[in-house]
């Protein structure tokens, strides 16, 4: 049986830049290794996230009038439950083959970016919960081995995000970038999550500093 890792974080943290080198790197270990992303924007139903949802440029505009950021969470925690379960069989078929299955984002992003249009704890709390019993219980989604949470404060993020082209609904909202960034801190103490600051001395961390931080971090599983 092999081991899903899943590489959270919040904007701008380097999801993408770290999942892909950490599979390569355990490639030259000698490990069978694979990169999977949510939403699977190659897929039908993530096709459905990246246009009418977020509206990203390249695949359609949004369709909600209110905006992705104001859709009710649940509404929006059903579409990208949607994608994962249509994707599942993929994950299951490299875990069976004794793949790391390295995975840019799953359930926990869910939990973030929908928890975070809620203000009330216990409300925001209960949200987490139901997007829990939806895709682990309900829906029977594998659960990861283990969380890497990226995390670059919004402050820096922001900045960053400045020399981006191209931004979807979600990256457009400063609010929602500072909510989700809250989130994703109680839900990564709240769920145990592994930690990885990437921000050292007022500076971002070098990717390959990051990477190394992340490979000693699954070592129980080399």
């Amino acid at each position: 049986m092999g081991k899903f890792i899943v590489i959270e974080g919040t904007d701008c943290s380097g999801k993408e830049t770290q999942s892909k080198l950490l599979v390569e790197r355990l490639e030259k270990m000698g490990k069978k290794a694979v990169r999977v992303t949510f939403p699977n924007y190659d897929s039908p139903t993530g096709k459905i996230v990246g246009g009418p949802y977020l509206g990203k440029e390249e695949i359609s505009p949004c369709w909600f009038p209110e905006g992705a950021v104001k859709v009710d969470p649940k509404v929006t925690s059903l579409y990208y439950a949607a994608d994962r379960k249509y994707n599942e069989k993929v994950i299951r078929e490299y875990l069976d083959n004794d793949y790391f299955v390295i995975c840019d984002r799953y359930t926990s992003s869910n939990m973030a970016h929908q928890g975070s249009k809620i203000r009330d704890d216990n409300e925001r709390f209960n949200m987490y919960q139901w997007i829990d019993k939806l895709e682990y219980w309900l829906l029977g989604l594998p659960k990861p081995d283990k969380t890497i949470f990226l995390h670059v404060p919004y402050s820096y993020a922001f900045e960053l995000k400045k020399n981006r082209l191209k931004l979807d609904e979600h990256e457009k909202s400063e609010e929602h970038l500072k909510n989700s960034e809250i989130a994703y801190l109680e839900l990564a103490a709240y769920y145990n999550w592994t930690n990885v600051n990437c921000i050292k001395n007022d500076k971002i961390r070098t990717i390959e500093d990051i990477s190394d931080e992340i490979i000693d971090n699954i070592k129980e599983y080399l």
